[in-house]
């Protein structure tokens, strides 16, 4: 390929549910260089009507980052956008936004994936879509705003990274890897299911026209580049944009036969497939037929992540309890291993607040001792985890009728020692650590191959794994004795893990 003249300069916003980052690399000597611009702390506002996205202060944060970016270079500037999936905004026929996206724990949702039962037949949606029953799903949000004057109003529909960038563009489009998420399209061919959204009483319209990974959406508006002191010339390009799908695409792999675990708040864990698989066994195993990038599959089921380590740290931050993290992972590391278990899918653990407490009753009913300590409380919830990315990962090779010879961990988690030698002992494979940012890596790889800089996935990931420092972890025999006799344990409790606590009939945390 040719390499430009000037070397490009690629701006990632990676927006993830605790924090929203403005990443820049370049391509230097056949590596591929990062460095963070920005970062704002994320997290839902609660106004009288529900929980919402902070909307407008991120936007604002990650615009006063791209000027300070674009001051300093004279090339082509690219920008990306990827975040969460599920969430959306809602546009009149002006392009007027009605009002700040909910936030997907807002207990709006409560009762509607019984009520969606009740109206199509249960696991019809499941069928329908391939995408795992979680009452977060934009179908059951949307089933909750059908009332509403703004949904009344409302011409289209944009997930929110596609209205960043239509914020930036003023293009409304659609991409395929955060719409599957949705339960409005088919994962096998893109198609919105409108039979469906007509049952439930959902309106067949909102949905923008769809844009493919890669494609240049366009210039930033004039208007919004002058207001906050962004050079012109920057375009924006439509990448992965569910920000699983850019991690994944970011997984540093050489061969075929490996998993994945994507380990931030949340741990998507899963496989990369040629085509969705959807049958009565993946419905009740609770897995997810994801849209990947080049038309793969991401096949994953989302289990408990960092969620409750965060809230923690919250909790004894006020008290005064504990110091930093570094120094609790460090103390938990010191402890027995597995020796403390609750199962990660107890519902209550989705409810922020009072997280401590929660755990300590969650491992009393898994008839279990009961941890005390921070350090105690830490590596309970490492360990029990690892134990549930373990029985995920075995479901989906069981599911998929495929074997995997390493893990890959990327995301925040992947710097997390502790996690990365309890996971390689509960799952008995080798695991390969990095990079940290790998969302905004697999952004950034998109927009370097719509440059014509890079070419397939394969040649993607050959860059990842030159341009990060990658850790091993191999399972140690004494660790995966005490996961082995932990798994008997939880499961004589009777504590499957199979789902996250967000899954069929659980009620969404306020």
């Amino acid at each position: 390929m040719n390499v430009p003249a000037v070397t490009p300069l690629f701006a990632a916003i990676d927006m993830g549910a605790s924090s929203a980052r403005l990443l820049a690399g370049r391509l230097q000597g056949g590596s591929l260089q990062t460095r963070e611009v920005a970062r704002l702390g994320n997290g839902p506002v609660r106004l009288p009507d529900g929980l919402h996205w902070d909307l407008l202060r991120l936007y604002q944060g990650m615009l006063d980052g791209l000027a300070r970016l674009s001051g300093g270079h004279a090339g082509p500037l690219w920008v990306g956008i990827d975040g969460w999936g599920v969430d959306y905004g809602l546009l009149d026929r002006a392009g007027h936004l009605l009002g700040l996206p909910f936030h997907y724990r807002d207990p709006r949702t409560d009762g509607k994936v019984a009520e969606a039962d009740a109206l199509l037949g249960a696991g019809r949606a499941y069928e329908a879509t391939g995408i795992q029953t979680m009452q977060i799903n934009t179908i059951y949000q949307l089933m909750a705003e059908r009332e509403s004057a703004a949904y009344g109003v409302a011409h289209r529909l944009l997930l929110v990274p596609d209205l960043f960038g239509w914020l930036l563009t003023g293009q409304a489009r659609r991409e395929a890897t955060n719409t599957s998420t949705t339960q409005m399209v088919d994962v096998r061919d893109g198609r919105p299911v409108d039979w469906l959204l007509d049952r439930l009483g959902l309106r067949t319209d909102l949905l923008a026209e769809p844009v493919v990974a890669g494609e240049v959406l366009g210039p930033i508006l004039g208007p919004v580049a002058d207001g906050a002191g962004v050079s012109t010339g920057a375009h924006v390009v439509a990448v992965a944009t569910h920000d699983t799908a850019s991690a994944v695409l970011a997984v540093p792999a050489v061969v075929e036969d490996f998993a994945y675990l994507v380990s931030g708040s949340w741990s998507l864990v899963g496989l990369e497939l040629p085509a969705a698989v959807v049958d009565e066994r993946t419905r009740a195993a609770n897995f997810s037929n994801e849209t990947g990038i080049d038309g793969t599959v991401r096949f994953l089921r989302n289990v408990m992540g960092h969620w409750v380590i965060q809230e923690c740290e919250r909790a004894w931050a006020a008290a005064g309890e504990a110091g930093p993290l570094a120094e609790l992972l460090g103390a938990a590391g010191q402890l027995p291993p597995f020796r403390w278990l609750f199962d990660t899918a107890s519902a209550e653990l989705a409810h922020p607040g009072g997280m401590p407490g929660k755990v300590r009753e969650a491992c009393r009913r898994a008839g279990g001792p009961v941890p005390d300590s921070p350090p105690e409380i830490v590596r309970c919830t490492v360990d029990s985890m690892a134990l549930a990315v373990a029985a995920a990962l075995e479901d989906a090779q069981r599911c998929a009728g495929r074997r995997v010879s390493v893990l890959h961990v990327v995301g925040g988690g992947s710097a997390n020692g502790l996690l990365l030698r309890s996971v390689a002992a509960a799952t008995g494979l080798p695991v390969v650590a990095g990079p940290v940012e790998a969302s905004a890596v697999g952004n950034m790889l998109v927009q370097m191959r719509a440059a014509g800089l890079v070419g397939d996935r394969a040649s993607m990931r050959s860059l990842v794994a030159a341009s990060f420092a990658l850790s091993r972890v191999v399972p140690e025999p004494a660790l995966v004795e005490a996961a082995d006799a932990a798994r008997g344990r939880l499961a004589r409790a009777g504590a499957g893990g199979n789902q996250v606590a967000l899954g069929p009939g659980a009620p969404a945390p306020a």
